[in-house]
């Protein structure tokens, strides 16, 4: 599998030195010139000084021949611009880190289907064990072609009630996030702009569901 990382932060060297074991060809691009010389004779792939966010650039790492971009620089600006690139060159898998919970959320509503927040996923799994939980990692559930996905309700798809909602075989919704609040789909809420919905679905059924709530319907969803 050909890989694009932007950003050698501790994230992108430790998932390059995972993906490169497991047989996997890294391009990793790193702005500071410094860092990339140490990374380019050190690790088993090819490294680019340069800055990701320039088009040029990823055309240079053949962005267009990737079956994955990561993108995990220290500024979430620049992750979603990469993003945004990444999704022109019609890169399958584009996963986007970020620290800042109100860029996670445009990201969503941008339509990107993995969005990562290191410390906000950290911290609930800490919480969580301070507290005697034994959590349980979603891709341990996730087999085949189950998929759990959200996305943001657009104004198109608001007022209609949860359960009323005409879905796609084989796809049930849990419930949605309003705000900081989460509301079980039992409690059949009304649909608002601005909504995150959460399904249990299959592949085949992802693009239907983005079509009917999403207001870019070009866009993936996020998921699992």
């Amino acid at each position: 599998m050909r890989i694009i990382i932007a950003g050698a932060s501790a994230l992108g060297v430790d998932l390059a030195s995972n993906l490169i074991v497991r047989g996997h060809e890294i391009i990793l691009i790193e702005r500071n010139a410094e860092k990339a010389q140490e990374l380019a004779e050190s690790m088993d792939c090819t490294v680019i000084s340069a800055e990701a966010t320039r088009p040029e650039i990823l055309e240079k790492a053949e962005i267009e021949k990737a079956e994955a971009v990561v993108a995990c620089t220290g500024h979430d600006q620049d992750n979603i611009i990469i993003g945004l690139i990444a999704r022109t060159a019609n890169v399958p898998e584009i996963i986007i880190k970020t620290d800042s919970a109100e860029l996670m959320t445009v990201a969503k509503k941008l339509g990107f289907r993995h969005v990562v927040n290191p410390s906000q996923a950290m911290s609930v799994i800490i919480a969580d064990t301070l507290r005697g939980l034994d959590v349980i990692e979603l891709s341990t559930l996730v087999r085949g072609e189950v998929r759990f996905t959200s996305l943001i309700v657009a104004e198109k798809a608001a007022g209609e009630k949860l359960l009323d909602l005409d879905l796609p075989p084989k796809t049930a919704a849990i419930g949605l996030y309003r705000g900081s609040e989460f509301i079980l789909y039992l409690d059949n809420p009304r649909l608002e702009a601005g909504d995150e919905l959460l399904f249990a679905t299959i592949t085949e059924a992802e693009d239907k569901i983005r079509e009917m709530f999403s207001e870019n319907e070009e866009a993936p969803m996020q998921g699992a």
